[in-house]
């Protein structure tokens, strides 16, 4: 029984985490920002006693981040992995109108909340089994795949997180955590809208083979949901 910690746990790809990892018989610290209103999260907690912890994060808080590190710490010895999964995506951004506050908090959530949430953990992960920080990036942030413009805030601050991935990746590596950061693929959520492809359930299983298949040297690196290397 493997312990994970998750941001964005409440919807979307992170509750589908929850509900894989619970049905597996991990034990899964659950983080999103209105607990007492997640009622999908809170009932798998409900039906997994003992393997589902809810509790509060807003990552544009560092006073937030550092309370979840240590309210985490009273319910599990250890994380093995922990799951940037927290993200926002300001829709409707056209070139000549980009709010200033769009992309601030796109950078505070998406960007510098998994930063500063992975310093906090490091004494649960160097604890834990393997240990692996899995920040959930998107296709969005790669420069090199960028052809066109779009998604301005959300694709500048995954580019920065990705950039935060290899600076996290070589600050860890002594300590024998893993990070690396992952493209979920377009998925059929609120963020991804009913367009997509991607059933959530399918991404997060690919999600999780990766994952657990990862070891310290995969780490720095950008993969796909299905494994495969993406560019930077």
């Amino acid at each position: 029984m493997a312990s994970y910690l998750i941001t964005g746990a409440s919807r979307g790809i992170g509750l589908e985490f929850v509900r894989q990892l619970a049905a597996r018989g991990d034990r899964v610290v659950a983080a999103c920002r209105q607990p007492g209103k997640a009622r999908d999260l809170n009932e798998l907690a409900f039906a997994h006693p003992g393997h589902v912890k809810v509790l509060p994060i807003d990552l544009t808080k560092p006073a937030s981040i550092a309370e979840l590190a240590r309210e985490a710490a009273m319910v599990v010895d250890s994380i093995d992995v922990a799951i940037n999964n927290a993200g926002v995506l300001p829709g409707g951004e056209r070139f000549g109108e980009i709010a200033p506050e769009n992309l601030e908090a796109s950078l505070r959530t998406n960007t510098v909340g998994p930063l500063l949430l992975t310093q906090a953990l490091v004494p649960l992960l160097t604890k834990g089994v393997a240990p692996r920080v899995v920040n959930i990036s998107s296709i969005l942030g790669s420069i090199g795949s960028t052809d066109a413009f779009g998604t301005p805030s959300y694709s500048i601050s995954k580019a920065a997180l990705n950039m935060a991935t290899r600076q996290c990746a070589h600050a860890l590596r002594e300590q024998g955590i893993a990070v690396f950061a992952l493209h979920p693929g377009w998925v059929a959520t609120d963020m991804g809208t009913s367009r997509a492809p991607l059933a959530p359930a399918e991404s997060v299983a690919g999600l999780l083979r990766v994952t657990d298949a990862s070891t310290l040297r995969d780490s720095g690196t950008f993969r796909d949901w299905q494994g495969n290397p993406l560019p930077w």
